[in-house]
């Protein structure tokens, strides 16, 4: 990042700018830095000025307790305000639902769009919701850093011996770096049903992307959230899972945004 903005309360947040012309910032999901979202900046910088940035806690940004919501909002307000004062925006998974927020709050937001925020439709998840809560929180609250993003990619659905891979690699002390956020993520997902009056609230265009080659319950989400919005749209891509391609993604969101 080569770009640092002071948020509301005073917490410096890193942001870097790619290529010319309307500005779309993209919002990273849990676990996850504005690097995690830069290729698909760089396949949008053909037609956009593409702005990546490290939320509150991660990679170049700093953090101030305590933590709200509200916070973030906050954020992201000041790096839209640093790079001209208005943009289009994109969020994937719990980034998705923090871009939402932001717009639901009356930023300076043209067009949202998001890929595969992981609201949990799936019938009797509320209380597996609040479990995840609890425990997140205890090992938190512990200093079991580790014990977190375990716990984390357990409810993502990663089998057990892939997340004992994941310990024994050299990715995982950044991973355990970042993960009090994940307790950020849980609390901008607020409780995980999908959020039909906050989307109310959305009033510029909302575009809701999923992908077919990954779990049913995500195109539902995606739908749902599209469905209850003013100016909602939903689409699904063709062969991609959560980890989608940003060359695939990128004429997409170019399109929605109008260019």
């Amino acid at each position: 990042m080569d770009k640092k903005t002071l948020s509301r309360d005073g917490t410096p947040i890193a942001y870097q700018r790619t290529g010319t012309g309307p500005v779309v910032v993209l919002v990273s999901g849990a676990m996850s830095t504005g690097a995690t979202v830069a290729p698909l900046a760089v396949a949008l910088s053909r037609r956009f000025r593409a702005v990546v940035y490290d939320r509150r806690g991660r990679g170049e940004s700093g953090d101030t307790a305590p933590y709200a919501v509200e916070r973030e909002v906050e954020d992201l307000a000041a790096v839209i305000d640093a790079v001209g004062g208005d943009a289009a925006l994109y969020g994937i998974s719990s980034g998705g639902a923090l871009a939402l927020r932001a717009a639901a709050a009356g930023l300076p937001v043209r067009r949202v769009a998001v890929y595969e925020p992981p609201f949990d439709v799936r019938e009797d998840r509320a209380a597996d919701h609040a479990r995840y809560t609890e425990e997140l929180e205890r090992a938190l609250a512990q200093g079991r850093r580790g014990d977190a993003v375990e716990l984390f990619l357990r409810v993502t659905g990663l089998a057990e011996q892939m997340i004992v891979n994941a310990r024994q690699s050299p990715m995982w002390p950044g991973l355990e770096a970042v993960a009090p956020t994940l307790a950020y993520d849980d609390a901008v997902m607020g409780g995980g049903a999908v959020p039909r009056d906050l989307l109310g609230a959305v009033t510029v265009p909302l575009l809701a992307v999923a992908g077919d080659a990954g779990p049913a319950w995500m195109r539902e989400a995606a739908r749902q959230v599209a469905e209850a919005a003013r100016q909602g749209t939903y689409r699904v891509l063709a062969g991609q899972t959560h980890a989608v391609e940003p060359e695939v993604l990128a004429p997409v969101l170019a399109e929605f945004y109008g260019a």
